[in-house]
């Protein structure tokens, strides 16, 4: 299972927010977002940018009380030629937060899991940037690289937030389509070494549940890390599969299943 330190993290999401607001300069405020329809890049720039100095917030003041979290959204650049310079304080804003001081701080958890809550915010800021910075890309018509090791971490980060203790609470509807009888999914990514690619995943009656190692499932997804997460995040259809570089041995219908049923809040 690939795990990224929280430096690299932390580069990673002002990286990946740079890129995010170029792309979005390039396409123009009122463009649509061909991979988050309900979206035009205006939405994309607002949700991202606020989210980060939101969360930034819950840090720098070591919230714990989900009731006291912050109730007030920064305001967007009404000029998008400043879009640019407000993700870059954004996204400074919420890495200098997540320094290692804070690491394990007293700070909300909303995935109720084992992280600290700066290590759940971090990788999901970097979630954030990574997938909406992909989707920016393609609101231009332009690339957008990810590097084997951010996309294995945050693969690593979806079946978390996927199988946490609040998913049920949070989106009900995910967690009963992911209960079953015990069938299985393999994700292997062929760019990532030393047997950290691998994802395998189990639909139980009490919910579905991931382990990171290689066994025989009822299907199994092949691909580049790149490709393996934006099938999971719903921005690679399935049927676009081979030209990403990825193949499927066995059941599709239960892969098609999974991805039908696994939605983010922000997608």
């Amino acid at each position: 299972m690939t795990e990224l330190d929280s430096e690299r993290t932390r580069r990673a999401i002002v990286e990946h927010t740079r890129r995010l607001a170029e792309a979005a300069a390039a396409a123009g405020p009122g463009a649509a977002v061909p991979t988050a329809p309900k979206w035009s890049v205006s939405d994309l720039v607002a949700h991202v940018g606020q989210t980060q100095h939101w969360v930034a917030e819950i840090i720098e003041r070591r919230i714990t009380d989900p009731t006291r979290l912050p109730t007030e959204m920064a305001t967007p650049p009404a000029d998008s030629r400043d879009w640019q310079d407000w993700l870059s304080e954004s996204a400074q804003r919420v890495a200098s937060a997540c320094s290692p001081d804070a690491l394990d701080a007293p700070v909300f958890n909303a995935s109720g899991d084992t992280r600290s809550g700066t290590q759940f915010w971090m990788s999901s800021m970097l979630n954030e940037a990574v997938v909406h910075g992909f989707d920016a890309a393609k609101a231009a018509d332009r690339p957008a690289d990810i590097d084997a090791d951010i996309a294995a971490a945050l693969i690593t980060n979806h079946l978390t937030m996927l199988t946490s203790p609040t998913w049920q609470m949070q989106r009900p509807a995910s967690a009963h389509a992911l209960r079953g009888t015990g069938q299985t999914l393999q994700w292997l990514a062929t760019d990532v070494a030393d047997g950290a690619g691998a994802w395998f995943a189990e639909r139980r009656p009490d919910g579905a549940a991931w382990q990171p190692v290689t066994r025989e499932a009822g299907v199994t997804v092949t691909g580049p890390a790149r490709s393996l997460l934006l099938l999971l995040t719903r921005r690679l259809p399935l049927a676009d599969r081979a030209s990403a570089g990825v193949t499927v041995e066995g059941d599709t219908a239960l892969v098609q299943h999974w991805l039908d049923n696994t939605a983010h809040a922000s997608d």
